[in-house]
């Protein structure tokens, strides 16, 4: 089964690519916000084709909805 992962633009997302965020987003179970332009780095594709998993400075083990992001 291939899936095809794609960003807030419609533009394919591969493993290790490199997003950037487009809105501020409140994480859950936190009071950290993520601004908009914070830039994640080698994202890992997960089996759900909206979501993507990746690292911050900040925050470790994010899973981000693929709507928030934009490839850059």
């Amino acid at each position: 089964m291939d899936i095809k992962v794609k960003d807030s633009n419609g533009t394919l997302l591969a493993e290790g690519d490199t997003v950037t965020l487009i809105k501020d987003l409140k994480l859950k179970g936190s009071s950290t916000v993520l601004k908009r332009g914070t830039v994640i780095k080698n994202i890992h594709l997960t089996d759900n084709e909206e979501e993507i998993e990746g690292r911050t400075d900040k925050v470790k083990g994010l899973v981000l909805r693929v709507e928030f992001l934009k490839k850059s």
